[in-house]
């Protein structure tokens, strides 16, 4: 058989196939179309692993793996929720005729094409000759991602779009991931919404709902969603964005649900796994939220798309439950995975955090104080953010339960609390991480009341004709607070006033300096993974 294409043997492709004589089947058609190197994986976890160490220009994976928990599916999800396939890669997936319904979601999500069993070598090669022709028409593009030149690629993807250049619609896919990713949800929707106008595409609808909800807009954000579920009740991505939104509107019993609902879709998706563990540990019975944990930490404890967030959570379900060894077991993982990121104030934080429960469940007083003091002293440092609060809370929660007193700790939980309690979302979340501590769930519900307090005095002020002393007491009570709401409010008011602000420029440094140390205070949980090499 001819070659696929004249650079098809510089090629390197992946098979991942649990039945020895389909692998081998397939293997060799990618041979015949003169595929240079390919590699093979009989089970999803091992085509994980090499995924994540290893490029593949192609990728052609099983749907269905008998007897085990992870399908192709989840495979593919977590790599891209993950951001770990690259966009040159082509992955084709393949199942029987049963699980054609879901394959075809599936494809929504990030594959390039799929083929139902039984399938011809034919349909395999045209499969992949027009993925591989798409790819060459959207290099340009690829190799600006690829470079991080985000900006310049998605302006690319704008005019191919509007022009309706070579590969355009898989250009304005691109296009709109990105502005999303680059904080432009109105020109990330406004390409979407064309996408729609030629066609009802399921991905285009959720990245509609994506850019309503990033752009604040978590109503019209629902409405597009429960339309979109309507049509298409088992699109996981789908439930993913609606667990956010429903929090944020102060939901979380159905937020949990809508994860539930998509780790019932993808039941070996490490991701999916770690978000509901979360939110159970949260809002959800500790029953639900160990086992949760617990089986992603079992699938993926040694995958890059394994939050290392979720074994923290689950070192804390072991301590309530007196599981020692279980205990131990995870800081000793949380140990080996820190190890080669020794420079990760993250992951630092995660493993005193696990230490310090350790410590306390073996009466360790003077390891747990030195340890708990190390964490409250970093509370003001810019690196520190919303999810190390909200482990913090809970670690003091447990040390207060176990008839431990810190001095001072009621002016350390208010310090912290008028630092991170920037939305009812976030203020709520602290309070759940205080773990029914009447005298924290108190302080940190009057930090909250304290900051929307100056935040609508501020208002106050700038419609009473006075933005200049509105934006100096935001200013000045942020400085203390390093309050998040605080800062952003106080740019807001500067830049919708500028005209009227005397000493403008010094306002706009002190703003801008604040918002650049403290604007990281993180959302309110991590219900996508944390990117960067900090797992």
């Amino acid at each position: 058989m001819l070659p696929l294409d004249r650079d098809i043997g510089k090629a390197k492709a992946l098979v991942i196939d649990g039945n020895s004589g389909s692998r081998s089947a397939l293997t060799n058609m990618l041979r015949d179309f003169g595929v240079g190197n390919v590699a093979q994986a009989r089970r999803a976890q091992d085509g994980r692993r090499l995924l994540e160490t290893q490029h593949f220009d192609i990728v052609v994976c099983e749907y269905h793996f008998d007897g085990e928990p992870v399908s192709g599916q989840d495979l593919m999800d977590d790599l891209r929720l993950a951001q770990l396939l690259p966009l040159s890669t082509v992955v084709v997936m393949i199942s029987s005729e049963a699980g054609y319904a879901r394959v075809a979601e599936a494809a929504e999500a990030a594959l390039d094409a799929y083929l139902v069993k039984p399938h011809t070598q034919d349909a395999l090669r045209e499969r992949l000759l027009l993925a591989r022709q798409r790819k060459t028409m959207l290099k340009d593009i690829i190799d600006l991602v690829e470079k991080g030149q985000h900006v310049e690629a998605a302006e690319i993807c704008q005019i191919r779009f509007e022009t309706r250049g070579p590969a355009w619609l898989q250009a304005a896919r691109i296009g709109a991931e990105l502005w999303l990713r680059l904080g432009k949800p109105h020109a990330a929707q406004t390409m979407f919404d064309a996408i729609l106008k030629i066609g009802a595409v399921p991905w285009a609808r959720l990245g509609v709902a994506r850019a309503q909800y990033d752009a604040g807009g978590s109503i019209q954000a629902r409405r597009t969603l429960e339309s979109l579920l309507n049509d298409l009740p088992s699109y996981a991505d789908a439930y993913d964005v609606m667990g956010r939104t429903l929090l944020d509107q102060g939901q979380p019993e159905l937020a949990l649900n809508a994860l539930r609902l998509a780790t019932s879709l993808t039941p070996g998706s490490v991701t999916r796994l770690v978000k509901h563990g979360l939110l159970a540990f949260y809002y959800g019975d500790p029953a639900e939220a160990s086992e949760m944990l617990a089986k992603a930490a079992r699938l993926g404890l040694n995958s890059r798309v394994y939050d290392l967030q979720g074994l923290v959570l689950l070192a804390a379900v072991q301590f309530d439950l007196a599981d020692k060894r279980g205990l131990s077991a995870s800081l000793s993982s949380l140990s080996g995975a820190r190890a080669p990121q020794l420079n990760s104030a993250r992951l630092r934080r995660f493993e005193t955090v696990v230490s310090t429960l350790k410590a306390l469940i073996e009466r360790r007083v003077g390891d747990v104080v030195r340890q708990v003091r190390e964490l409250i002293d970093e509370v003001r440092t810019p690196n520190f953010e919303f999810e190390a609060a909200c482990n913090l809370i809970a670690l003091l929660a447990r040390v207060t339960k176990h008839e431990l007193t810190l001095e001072g700790l009621a002016d350390d939980v208010m310090i912290l609390a008028r630092r991170f309690a920037v939305s009812r979302t976030t203020c709520e979340l602290l309070v759940r991480a205080a773990k029914a501590q009447a005298p924290f769930e108190k302080i940190i519900q009057n930090a909250y009341a304290a900051i929307c307090a100056e935040a609508e005095e501020a208002v106050s002020k700038t419609i009473s004709g006075l933005p200049g002393e509105a934006v100096e007491m935001l200013l000045t009570n942020a400085e203390v607070s390093l309050n998040a709401k605080l800062i952003d409010l106080a740019l807001h008011t500067i830049e919708r006033h500028h005209d009227r602000l005397e000493n403008v420029e010094r306002l706009k440094v002190r703003a801008e300096a604040l918002h650049a140390q403290y604007r990281g205070y993180g959302t309110q949980v991590h219900l996508s993974r944390k990117s960067g090499s900090e797992r």
